[in-house]
């Protein structure tokens, strides 16, 4: 168990590429952080070079207090799981677990029974006592990714690393492996660094989540204000299925939020006084953004009581159980959704007319102007 920090810490190839850019985070003794954004964000990379297997190009990563720049990767303390689980396919599962330990016995000062005593205990922990004497081919895809997984937890390591471990099983083994993963932590409370491009998957996991986009963290927080209060229109169109909705306007008479959408009608829609006073005086376009829960077709009756609605016309429908998402074009755009219980959607037909109306009290105000940051957040938290 240990902190991890990295001041200042970037990244650059050979060929000019910033793939991390003066990145700075501290985690916490047995926190569980996660990295996550889409492909090429520099999430991989920063994890890498945590591990040691990516040099750092300025800056400090200091683990458990130690500044390990120059440390070889074996020295650092650290266990990684990788996406591809890199199992010896000639090994056994216990002899999988059991290899990183036996090639260091010496230097580790283990005894040999000391190496069954940790891989049979992290076995009973796995659900993998009954694989033990079984080769990876005959092994299912979760359970290869929890030998790999045992494999990490048997070097007793202070952090552990993920990098997108789940991302090779199908949906239902993947939830049902995030889960185990979760309560892992809990039961080894060991600090975790967890690098996913899938945002259920960070929102799930993590204590805290670090949204990265071109290399530069963009926000890190407890999952809820990410959502709740996301800096930027990159986060709040990132973190949430389906993204946020994102109407451009410009505000008239302090509180009159038009929105002008190509060959259609403007709509107008009244700011409450909180989102009117952070606008100010704007004589620039800004951008509302909308949840899609904030939204719901007149006929449920939610927020029958708001001033708010939209006209817009049915697109595609998509039933999810208990819910269903609505998808809407206004104007000549289509990427728009909200979302609905499917009680109230039997009647909606797709293509027809229909009638949003909107609770505007959780919504956010963004300057496009200013790098999309979110003016309706308090001063502390941009």
């Amino acid at each position: 168990m240990a902190t991890v920090v990295l001041h200042n810490v970037s990244k650059v190839y050979p060929d000019g590429v910033h793939a991390v850019r003066n990145i700075s985070l501290d985690i916490q003794d047995r926190e569980f952080i996660v990295l996550v954004g889409p492909s090429g964000c520099g999430k991989t990379t920063t994890l890498r070079m945590v591990a040691g297997l990516e040099e750092i190009s300025s800056g400090t990563l200091a683990i458990d207090g130690r500044v390990v720049n120059a440390v070889a990767p074996k020295d650092r303390d650290i266990a990684m799981v990788f996406q591809n689980y890199a199992l010896y396919p000639h090994m056994s599962v216990y002899k999988n677990m059991a290899f990183s330990l036996q090639m260091r016995r010496r230097e580790l000062k283990l005894s040999r029974r000391q190496i069954d005593q940790r891989v049979r205990e992290a076995a009973a922990i796995l659900g993998l006592t009954d694989y033990l004497d079984r080769r990876p081919k005959a092994l299912s895809g979760g359970q290869r990714q929890r030998v790999a997984v045992g494999r990490a937890i048997v070097r007793n390591p202070k952090a552990f690393l993920f990098d997108e471990p789940l991302s090779n099983l199908d949906a239902k083994l993947r939830v049902e492996t995030r889960a185990e993963i979760k309560r892992l932590h809990l039961r080894l409370n060991t600090t975790t660094i967890y690098v996913t491009h899938d945002q259920e998957e960070a929102m799930t996991l993590g204590d805290r989540i670090v949204v990265m986009k071109d290399g530069v963290i963009q926000q890190c927080a407890p999952p809820l204000e990410v959502y709740e209060r996301p800096v930027n229109m990159f986060v709040a169109g990132f973190v949430g299925t389906p993204p946020m909705n994102f109407f451009t306007g410009c505000l008239k008479n302090g509180a009159d939020f038009i929105i002008s959408p190509p060959n259609s009608p403007c709509q107008q829609l009244r700011l409450p006084p909180r989102l009117a006073a952070c606008a100010g005086d704007a004589q620039r376009p800004l951008v509302l953004g909308v949840r899609p829960e904030a939204l719901s077709p007149e006929n449920t009756g939610r927020f029958s009581g708001e001033l708010n609605s939209l006209q817009v016309r049915t697109g595609v429908i998509e039933p999810l159980g208990d819910k269903v998402d609505v998808h809407f074009a206004l104007g000549g755009q289509d990427r728009f959704a909200c979302r609905t219980d499917s009680a109230h959607a039997g009647q909606i037909k797709p293509t027809d007319p229909l009638t949003l109306h909107i609770s505007l009290d959780h919504c956010h105000l963004f300057d496009p102007d200013d790098g999309g940051r979110n003016i309706s957040l308090p001063q502390r938290m941009q």
